[in-house]
């Protein structure tokens, strides 16, 4: 082979990695896939005046399978639902903030067992309803795991601190440990994670998880960019099959302007799928670790042992993310095992481990007798089986 020949062979090997390379980059450009029968449910409850429009997401063995925009954003200017467009995910963001902690977990700068107050001292004086004296204190554990026995409201205005030493003056409604209720234990989290790191929640969570995952439009403050490509907020309207505005208690500028570690995240389909592949692919993204396999294998399996959690029958809680044990109902068509979250506003987000399955769902409506439960919810993981 001569010289020249040799060269010849290596441009072009180098070109077809080139050309693989931006062929990759090109596919969140060109149009994704569809499954029909998604989108034709979907559809049906936005002409049912059920929801203004959706946003749903499915992935399997690491590739986008389905990624569809149905109805509108926006109904009143009639802007339409796109790919793109942001939601707030309201609890989606407990597991997001869950695995920033377990980042530092990871670093060895904390430990499951260890008592909160070793961070936040307030902590250490927390007292039981009625006046019953407390058997021990709060551990992180407990906070990740809704075991705490904190109650009440998970938004609250004031810096992260400020609403953290709030907390640690609530009368816990049970013992640590004895029982789940779905808590603002990971609002204490997040005061947590700037304590450790020395860094503002925000500022920590976009250095070490979406700033690697390229999550490019999650955050807990929309610019006014962002804020234009928000889908609106829908409850019931006044007539049957109507909609009409209402207020985001949560993502709220003039009332709130710390970050939510409990629920105050911003993002959109891709975002999401890439922060769930990640944990799927046992802490990796693109060949970089973000966090350890062991942290993913912790947060993702059942923490509460027997104990009766979540808002649909079967489940577990894992460490900021729910788990379900035992499938029926609305998780019937799902493996045992798989994990994942809802929001208030009606979004889910679940990731089938058996079957390497992502499924995303985004809606904006409030007023749903449960969101976690709700017929968008059944319906939509029934028609991804297809």
């Amino acid at each position: 082979m001569t010289r020249q020949l040799l060269l010849t062979l290596l441009r072009l090997v180098v070109f077809a990695g080139s050309t693989s390379a931006a062929v990759g980059q090109l596919d969140e450009r060109s149009a994704p896939p569809s499954i029909p029968a998604i989108s034709a449910v979907m559809t049906s409850f936005v002409d049912q005046g059920v929801i203004s429009g959706a946003v749903t997401l499915v992935a399997r063995d690491g590739r986008i399978v389905h990624l569809n925009a149905v109805g509108m954003a926006d109904l009143e200017s009639q802007r339409a639902m796109r790919n793109g467009t942001l939601f707030s995910i309201a609890s989606m963001t407990k597991p997001i903030v869950a695995t920033g902690l377990m980042i530092l977990y990871d670093e060895g700068k904390i430990r499951l067992d260890d008592k909160v107050s070793k961070y936040l001292p307030a902590f250490a004086h927390t007292a039981l309803k009625g006046g019953e004296r407390q058997g021990r204190e709060i551990t992180i554990h407990d906070l990740l795991t809704h075991t705490s026995g904190l109650g009440g409201s998970q938004v609250e205005p004031g810096s992260l601190a400020q609403i953290a030493d709030a907390l640690a003056t609530r009368p816990l409604d049970f013992q640590p440990g004895t029982r789940w209720q779905y808590s603002p234990g990971l609002n204490v989290v997040g005061r947590i994670i700037e304590v450790v790191s020395g860094q503002p929640l925000q500022d920590f969570l976009q250095a070490r998880l979406l700033t690697p995952l390229e999550m490019k439009n999650t955050t807990f403050f929309p610019d006014a960019q962002q804020t234009r490509r928000m889908a609106t907020l829908y409850q019931p309207g006044d007539e049957p099959g109507a909609l009409k505005p209402d207020e985001n208690f949560i993502v709220n500028p003039a009332k709130y302007q710390a970050p939510n570690p409990s629920g105050g995240l911003v993002s959109n389909a891709r975002d999401l799928y890439r922060f769930y592949q990640m944990v799927l692919d046992g802490g990796t993204f693109h060949g970089a670790r973000i966090v350890s396999s062991d942290a993913v294998q912790q947060m993702t399996s059942l923490q509460t042992g027997e104990l009766t959690t979540g808002f649909t029958p079967g489940n577990g809680w894992g460490l900021g993310w729910c788990v379900v044990r035992q499938p029926q109902g609305v998780s019937e068509m799902l493996s045992p095992g798989t994990f994942g979250h809802g929001g208030a506003f009606g979004t889910q987000g679940w990731v089938d481990r058996q079957t390497r399955t992502i499924y995303v769902l985004l809606i904006q409506r409030t007023r749903l007798p449960n969101s976690d439960d709700s017929e968008i919810r059944k319906a939509f993981q029934r028609a991804a089986q297809g």
